[in-house]
């Protein structure tokens, strides 16, 4: 088994990437990707775990299995007004120019951060950047992480609570982004020898046609992969997803969007119970990265 959507606490997840490699090893999990929403600064802690660890018989490797770490981030864009990620599998996240880009998007990440501090602050939750930074020390900061901030400090009884009423798309504490669009990072993915790929498509809640127009528009750009198996899917979704990779050529990726206690009830590697993603997911995107 394997899961190619995974979040660490570097971005809005809860587990540190070395929790996340030794859960793998002792949960069946033979490979996953770490995809950070634009960052990744958890990566050399995952990777440098995996190699420490694996075929070592050891508490935390009772089985002394093997892991694959793969290089990977999770791009936030927009497309025609709605919210598209973009994931990159196998990037070689120490390019220079790449790691200039993502230090662009941090400072417009930050000085979002601030204006909703002060927003927070305006709507009787007095809070800080640097309040906030000291919770959550060597994270990118997200919504998710004001969320916490909230359920921790009292201010609300649940993370669902602290969007509907704070930091929420409608919520009266929200900032946009400024955000690149879906094709610019397709295009910076694969410059740096990576597999972009479209990540669940079906929570973009597309007609069919509309989202064949955009798998079509990234496809120019350079796409190479589609999110054909995913938590939330049905069946039915599946199938459509799926056959959206077979009609535009693309490979099949998957995973579970683990997220730690920030996604409750949702585990690494088997989503809400029943995903499951085979090796051979897997071996046809190492041979799609050979055929470029």
């Amino acid at each position: 088994m394997v899961d190619l959507h995974v979040h660490s606490n570097y971005s809005d997840g809860s587990f540190t990437p070395r929790q996340l490699v030794e859960y793998a090893l002792t949960h069946n999990i033979s490979a996953f990707a770490l995809t950070d929403h634009d960052t990744t600064a958890g990566l050399p802690e995952a990777i440098s775990c995996a190699k420490e660890l694996s075929g070592k018989v050891c508490e935390a490797n009772p089985k002394g299995k093997t892991l694959e770490v793969i290089p990977g981030i999770e791009f936030s864009t927009e497309y025609e007004g709605r919210d598209i990620h973009i994931v990159g599998l196998y990037i070689d996240y120490t390019a220079e120019h790449f790691a200039r880009h993502l230090d662009d998007f941090v400072a417009s990440r930050e000085a979002r951060n601030e204006k909703i501090c002060a927003l927070l602050s305006e709507h009787g939750v007095p809070v800080t950047y640097s309040a906030i930074k000291l919770r959550f020390p060597g994270a990118v900061i997200t919504r998710a992480h004001y969320a916490r901030y909230l359920l921790e400090e009292g201010c609300v009884r649940s993370m669902s609570e602290a969007f509907d009423r704070y930091v929420g798309d409608h919520a009266p504490c929200f900032i946009p982004r400024e955000k690149v669009s879906p094709a610019q990072a397709v295009s910076l993915i694969r410059s740096v020898g990576g597999i972009p790929i479209l990540a669940h498509p079906t929570l973009y809640h597309m007609s069919t046609g509309k989202l064949k127009d955009l798998v079509a528009h990234l496809k120019e750009a350079g796409l190479l992969g589609i999110e054909g198996i995913y938590s939330t899917y049905s069946v039915s979704e599946t199938r459509e997803m799926q056959g959206i990779a077979k009609e535009y050529d693309l490979l099949i990726s998957g995973g579970s969007d683990f997220h730690g206690d920030n996604k409750p009830g949702l585990h690494f590697g088997t989503g809400y119970g029943k995903l499951y993603i085979h090796e051979d997911i897997l071996d046809n995107i190492k041979k799609g990265l050979l055929q470029r």
